[in-house]
């Protein structure tokens, strides 16, 4: 089959490699839809920080955001798999620790992350082998496009769930890219009256086209009393700008990483009552995803601006937007279509 390498920082290939088989517990996939994520930029950059702490090394085979259709099982597996349409969990713990236990296999030491740590193959392939325990059956109303949006989807769910929405409340939402919209489109969901802060008039442009009025430079943010404000950026300073512009007895979350640490003034966080909360992974809120994007509660599909080939991927990860992207954040892969002929 064709799959996606990274074989060094900014260097890559689309090999032939060999069909996955799935071992015992395992199911292979046919993967129908890939999304490109900004972990796998930062793969690509050489930056991300597994490279650097021993979890990963190249060649690394990308890719933690998919759909497919089930077409083989291991020993063991039940083989009412075969055929169903599925997304699949990122993080996969070693299943016999005190957090795997508890149901916390997402922050297992030992874990694995497909497609990011453990030398795990992604899905920026053809076929992919994954469990069977980390699936996720899809209904019929969610398609390829929806379930390559589930795990993105999951983060976002958590960010907005620890932000205790209630009606009437209002929210801040830092950066307005995959998981910031994400995270204001649950937060509307749940009758929050929703603030958008970004950069660029393009990204400010398409949240507003997705029907947020309240979109914000941090130049132009008013001075509003926020309850929750979840920071879903790389920028260094603004998990410091969220404690100050959240209401005392609110709540911050933290979803995003910048490159170097960044620093909060745990006095502002005591003398202000303010409840912070980190979200790493997707595991917990990929059912309730589901069911969002199920019922139409949650409709991401514009945050996809294209469709690529696995031929295309490289360019998409050195920065490159398609010729024929739309607007939207969210670049995915077809593993199954061939790239666009060049033009004439």
């Amino acid at each position: 089959m064709r799959a996606f390498v990274l074989t060094a920082p900014g260097a890559y290939e689309v090999r032939e490699v060999p069909a996955p088989v799935a071992r015992h517990g395992e199911v292979v996939v046919d993967v129908e839809r890939a999304g490109v994520c900004g972990t796998d930029m930062e793969f690509f950059t050489g930056e991300m920080a597994y490279l650097h702490q021993g979890h990963s090394s190249y060649p690394v085979r990308p890719g933690h955001e998919w759909a497919g259709r089930v077409t083989a099982v291991g020993e063991g597996v039940d083989r009412d798999w075969l055929g169903r349409r599925v997304m699949g969990d990122t993080m996969l713990g070693c299943g016999n620790c005190r957090r795997c236990l508890r149901g916390r296999q997402h922050v297992c030491e030992k874990r694995s992350e497909v497609g990011i740590r453990g030398a795990r193959p992604g899905a920026l392939a053809e076929q992919l082998a994954v469990p069977a325990s980390s699936l996720h059956a899809l209904p019929d109303s969610v398609d390829a496009v929806l379930g390559a949006l589930v795990e993105p989807g999951g983060n976002a769910l958590r960010a907005a769930r620890a932000a205790m929405p209630r009606p009437g409340d209002r929210a801040l939402v830092l950066g307005p890219g995959t998981i910031g919209l994400l995270v204001a489109l649950f937060l509307r969901a749940a009758g929050e009256e929703v603030h958008l802060m970004g950069t660029t008039d393009e990204s400010l442009a398409f949240a507003r086209g997705l029907g947020f009025d309240h979109v914000w430079t941090e130049d132009s943010l008013p001075d509003l009393p926020f309850d929750a404000v979840v920071d879903a950026t790389n920028a260094v300073h603004l998990p410091a700008r969220a404690l100050e512009l959240v209401e005392p007895a609110g709540r911050l979350v933290c979803i995003g990483l910048a490159a170097t640490p960044s620093r909060v003034d745990t006095r502002t966080l005591v003398l202000k009552d303010v409840t912070a909360v980190g979200v790493l992974s997707a595991s917990p809120g990929l059912d309730a995803t589901i069911r969002a994007y199920a019922d139409g509660r949650v409709d991401p599909r514009p945050l996809v601006a294209a469709t690529v080939a696995l031929d295309e991927v490289g360019p998409v990860l050195s920065g490159e937007r398609p010729a024929t992207a739309g607007p939207g954040p969210k670049i995915h892969v077809d593993p199954r279509s061939s790239a666009a002929p060049p033009a004439a």
